[in-house]
This record gives structure tokens, sequence and C-alpha cells, in this order.
């Protein structure tokens, strides 16, 4: 994979939105069960025995860099999803996931990541963060270019997905999306495949939001300013430049990805030998 962390990613022209929940999303579910706090800057989802609750964006896009800002159900969150994620709409949809597995009081929660093309997903991973994310707030990043995909926590790269379509590998880069967060329950697979159930006297579970921006070229669907990085550049991740903003790995969180996946990946679907008898997906096999 190392010929990817100087690949290309995209310059975007420098278009910041800062969303406000009042204005740029709608509650999708339970509106009774979600909190918009902070004149809107901040909201929060819950989870009781009822019901649980999402919002998504008012906005679709193509290609971006996402933040979200989320800190995790305290305690005892077995059997609770937490999920922040771009999708397209349709049965053949696109889909970029994060989402956050509960887990009983003192056990870490399990971050999984999958990524959908046309709608076929099958490409998990799943790690253990380095710190507690029910704690405080905690970055979570989408950037999302023709080129590649990248997911970060905190501005740390922990997984890369690069375009491999020239090995016949569907890439998303075609259907706009747009952002969703929830809270759910998942107690038949969430928590040790299912083993570990919801304690409803620990309800409401709650999770709060915040600080959502996009750095993007449009948000209707194009796309500016395709470009690439030099290999031999030593810029910042995100390193402003005039109007534009030059996205790409730089030797430091080249190492910071390989930590990652060295010490906190517990599952990686290019491993899974009894996945995959016939042979593993052709972007395992190229990495």
């Amino acid at each position: 994979m190392a010929k990817y962390f100087i690949a290309a990613v995209l310059l975007f022209k420098a278009i910041v939105i800062v969303a406000n929940f009042y204005n740029d999303f709608d509650i999708t579910w339970s509106n009774d069960h979600a909190k918009i706090l902070d004149n809107g800057r901040e909201i929060q989802l819950s989870l009781d025995k009822e019901s649980g609750s999402a919002f998504q964006s008012k906005k679709e896009y193509l290609f971006g860099k996402y933040h979200m800002h989320i800190k995790l159900i305290p305690n005892n969150s077995a059997g609770t999803v937490t999920s922040f994620y771009l999708s397209s709409q349709g049965s053949n949809h696109d889909e970029i996931d994060f989402e956050f597995l509960g887990n009983i009081s003192g056990e870490p929660y399990i971050l999984h990541t999958n990524i959908y093309t046309d709608g076929f997903g099958n490409r998990e991973q799943q790690f253990y963060l380095w710190f507690d994310p029910r704690a405080t707030f905690h970055t979570y990043s989408v950037v999302w270019s023709p080129q590649l995909l990248i997911l970060l926590v905190d501005n740390t790269p922990i997984r890369v997905f690069p375009n491999n379509e020239h090995l016949g590998v569907p890439y998303p880069n075609k259907q706009p999306m747009g952002v969703y967060s929830s809270v759910w329950d998942a107690d038949n697979w969430a928590t040790r495949g299912g083993l570990v159930k919801t304690d409803w006297s620990k309800a409401p579970f709650v999770a709060s939001f915040r600080n959502f921006n996009v750095l993007q070229g449009s948000s209707n669907g194009t796309v500016q300013n395709i470009s690439s990085c030099a290999s031999t550049s030593t810029s910042n991740y995100t390193q402003t430049s005039g109007n534009q903003v030059t996205q790409c790995l730089n030797p430091t969180q080249q190492h910071r990805l390989r930590w990652v996946q060295k010490h906190c990946m517990i599952y990686n679907y290019c491993n899974d030998a009894k996945r995959f008898p016939q042979g593993f997906p052709p972007e395992c096999r190229s990495t």
C-alpha cells in the first residue's frame, strides 16, 4: 500500500461549510429523542427501549473532507451503535461508515468501518481506539476524492481505500452522498456478536455530536481543481495555499497509519481467509 501514501488525493477550492443543526440537518427519526443545543452547534441523540434517533444533512456532496466531533455513550453502552456515515440513496447506494459498537462499563468501544459501492459492502475493518471516546469529544473524518478514501480519527489516518477500478474493484465516485448520524439498538450483533444484551435500566443512552463541517469543491455533485501532490511533498495533511487546500499523507501520517493498523486493528476482511476460501478480493491482493 505504500505507493498510495504518496498518491494524489485532491485539490479543493477552500469552501468550508460549518453546519448548524437547525439549518443544515433534518431529524429523521424520533424528534423527541433528539435535543439541539448551543444555538444549533450541538445535537444529542438518545436511545431508550421505545426508540433511537437519527439526523441527516439537507444537502448531498460529491467528494470532500467531512468532520464530525462526537462524544460517545458513557458507562454501560453494550448493545448500542452510534454511527456517522456518508450514503447515497437507493438499493445500489454507496456508503462510507463509522459505527461505534458499545460495550459494558470498563470495556472498550469497537470502531467498525465499512465501504459500500453499488450496494455492495463486506469491506469491514475494526479498531480499538487509543483513548476513551466517552470522556470528551473527538474528531472523526472522511476524506473522499476520485483517487482515494481516507478515514481519520483526530487527524490520524486509520484506513486508506484507493481507487482500484483498473483491477475491477468498484469505487464510490459517481453518486453524491448525504451525511448521516444515528443512535440505535443492535444487541442482536453489536457486542460480542450479540452475546451481551442492552441493559435498558441504564437508558437513556445519549451520544453528542457537534462542529460538523465540510471542506468541499461544491455541494451540487461537481468537483473542481483535481490535481496531485508531488511524491516529494512534506506538507501537512491540510495545507492552505491561497484559495486551495492540498490533501495528502505526509511521512508522519504514514507512520501513524502503520501504527494504528499494527496496534489497534482487531479485524481486517483482507486477512480473513475463512471468509474468502476462493481467494481474497483484488484490492486485498494488490496492497
